[in-house]
């Protein structure tokens, strides 16, 4: 069974009364395990497909499909937790709150998900892990300010795997960074998906980062080519 998949999706937007067609009846299947790129020109639709295969924007037309569960046949609720708990995120800037240190950023999540005040010993210990799977055990303490842009995107890396995901989700996570902290953040990847074997999609406009990518989705005008 696929970990995700999107069935016959449409979406669409208005702006000043023009309707703009983004998504133009997508289908895709991710396997389990897999690095699928989602790779075209700006424009073509592929952040938006991201943000739609995440449960963050819903389809007007479609289904997405995650182990069995459509997830905009969901409450609010249920959909907000398979985002926090099955499903991973990584973006081009990293999001994280600029007064709290690496660690405390990486454990936001499983905050989120069980409502906690204060992290547990075995908690810090998760945090410490995720933080060291990613090369950055001896930042723990440091805040975004003190990272470099390589190192935030790591610790990005590292909460969205805090809650072991079954696909972690990358939406240019080269973009903002040179060519070779880029290069690095995408061997990281690999490394990952080969220790952990999550599934992982990442929608790059970089040829150099699909081809890295064991299959490659392009995409053109709201389409899959």
């Amino acid at each position: 069974m696929p970990v995700l998949k999107v069935e016959n999706v449409f979406k669409s937007y208005t702006d000043t009364n023009k309707r703009l067609d983004v998504l133009k009846g997508i289908d895709l299947s991710i396997e389990p395990g897999e690095v699928l790129a989602i790779s075209g020109p700006s424009g073509a639709g592929k952040s938006t497909l991201l943000h739609i295969l995440g449960g963050l924007d819903a389809p007007d037309r479609g289904r997405v499909i995650m182990e069995g569960k459509d997830l905009y046949s969901l409450n609010d609720a249920g959909r907000a937790g398979i985002r926090n708990h099955d499903i991973g995120f990584v973006f081009q800037f990293y999001h994280l709150l600029p007064e709290l240190n690496a660690l405390d950023n990486v454990l936001l999540p499983v905050f989120i998900r069980k409502g906690f005040r204060r992290a547990s010993p075995e908690l810090i210990e998760a945090g410490v892990a995720a933080l060291r799977e990613v090369g950055l055990v001896s930042r723990i303490d440091h805040k975004p300010n003190q990272l470099s842009g390589g190192e935030q995107q790591r610790v990005a890396i590292a909460r969205a795997l805090i809650n072991r995901p079954k696909v972690m989700l990358c939406d240019e996570p080269t973009g903002n960074l040179d060519s070779v902290t880029g290069e690095a953040v995408i061997d990281l990847l690999m490394a990952l998906n080969e220790r952990a074997g999550q599934a992982f999609v990442i929608v790059t406009h970089d040829e150099r980062v699909a081809v890295r990518c064991g299959r490659v989705v392009r995409m053109k005008d709201g389409q899959i080519l």
